[in-house]
């Protein structure tokens, strides 16, 4: 059975660094086998990869569809930061996506898949998600992600 860092290594997926939080938060938490990311934004290389709400006038669809990826690293770069490992990440129990739409858009769902479908092909299995669409989100980013991971060892956690 082959390991999650394996996985990243076949693909050619390095972690990125975690970001730096832009407020007065962590970017991740360990509650009771469950590692939660704060919200990641579709940060690479100190910038953001699509900014504005989607939509007919605005951000581009594939753009913020790939953003949702990004920011689907970011978190696992930052859970993995707080479990000590990459390895140390079972699965994914849950994203919570919220996406910068205007007015007329409406597939939200197929933005957040970016995520989702990145997600199963590490893992090998779909989790629970929410896609929510907002009028704007920090720094003028198109996606923002949060992401629930279950433990590796968290089995005999009472």
């Amino acid at each position: 059975m082959t390991t999650l860092s394996q996985r990243l290594q076949e693909r050619g997926i390095e972690l990125p660094e975690v970001p730096t939080p832009v407020a007065a938060y962590v970017p991740a938490v360990i509650d009771r086998g469950v590692v939660r990311t704060s919200g990641q934004l579709p940060m690479e290389n100190g910038e953001l990869a699509c900014i504005g709400a989607v939509g007919a006038d605005g951000a581009d669809f594939e753009d913020a569809r790939d953003a949702a990826r990004v920011c689907a690293l970011n978190a696992l770069a930052a859970a993995a930061a707080e479990a000590g490992g990459v390895d140390r990440l079972e699965r994914v129990i849950k994203v919570t996506a919220f996406v910068a739409s205007l007015p007329d858009f409406y597939n939200q769902a197929q933005v957040v898949n970016g995520a989702s479908e990145f997600y199963a092909d590490l893992f090998g299995s779909l989790h629970a998600r929410s896609a929510v669409g907002v009028a704007s989100l920090p720094l003028n980013a198109s996606v923002e992600i949060e992401v629930e991971f279950a433990l590796a060892d968290s089995h005999n956690i009472e």
